[in-house]
């Protein structure tokens, strides 16, 4: 029988990846508000620093950690500190990435590996070290922050989509292998969010008129607009609790309708 009580994460503990603002920041504060205890990380003392004056303004008790999430060594010492001290991980959500907005042809192999470092090794190193804690408790979930570039290309961004196309089907085979142990692995593929990261993209030009690529994405965008960090909250809450226990393996896009559409016909 349905109950909304499923939706609850009380008494659970959720490891947010990279939240000290934006995206994870905004998923953390939801699980806080139905109900989770959030710890999260950041490379830097001052980014954690500040993400706890964030969380603690809103009145999130939240634990910070410094971890860099490519250093597998420090990963799986933070991970047993956060066992310690706060409780077995019932929710990860790999957040931590980076994009580097840089032709193919003129983007050096350091700068690509990097992108691959960030945001598809270092999803695969933290999950790897909390999934033996989730199947000795008997469940967990892990949400994968994918993106449309799991499914799109675009010029500039050839890194970061090879990277999250390779977290897309991480996510497949994290859910393959660990299903059988009450583990769920989705994803959540963003479309546009008006972030910081974004910020550039959707700057004024000289003139007072819109960026040519915020205009773009307008006219690709059914919902005709960016989306906001809050617009994810709701389907992180669902993937992260028991009303998602048969939901294994999917991507769910949070994108205003881009992948459905294809585009307005030029006049």
């Amino acid at each position: 029988m349905f109950d909304l009580d499923s939706f609850s994460l009380k008494g659970k503990v959720a490891f947010v990846t990279g939240a000290s603002y934006g995206i994870g920041f905004a998923i953390a504060s939801a699980f806080a508000k139905a109900g989770a205890t959030i710890v999260f990380n950041d490379i830097k003392q001052e980014l954690v620093d500040k993400g706890l004056a964030s969380y603690k303004e809103i009145g999130i008790d939240a634990h910070g950690y410094v971890c860099d999430v490519t250093d597998e060594e420090a990963v799986n010492k933070v991970v047993k500190q956060i066992e310690e001290k706060v409780g077995i991980i019932d929710i990860l959500v790999n957040n931590a990435g980076i994009i580097k907005r840089i032709p193919m042809l003129e983007m050096t192999a350091s700068d690509f590996r990097q992108v691959i470092d960030v945001d598809l090794n270092a999803p695969f190193i933290v999950s790897k070290a909390v999934i033996p804690s989730m199947i000795k408790k008997g469940h967990g979930k892990i949400i994968n922050i994918c993106s449309m570039m799991s499914e799109l290309g675009r010029e500039t961004v050839s890194a970061y989509a090879a990277a999250k196309g390779g977290l897309k089907m991480l996510t497949r085979n994290i859910c393959s292998e660990y299903g059988a142990y009450n583990i769920q692995c989705n994803g959540i593929g963003p479309g546009y969010i008006a972030t910081p990261q974004t910020a550039p993209l959707r700057e004024k030009q000289a003139d007072g008129s819109r960026h040519p690529f915020d205009s773009f994405i307008l006219a690709k965008t059914p919902a005709e607009r960016w989306g906001e960090a809050a617009d994810l909250m709701g389907p992180a809450v669902f993937l992260a609790s028991d009303a998602s226990n048969f939901v294994n393996g999917h991507i769910l896009y949070v994108d205003g309708g881009i992948l459905a559409y294809i585009g307005k016909q030029p006049q």
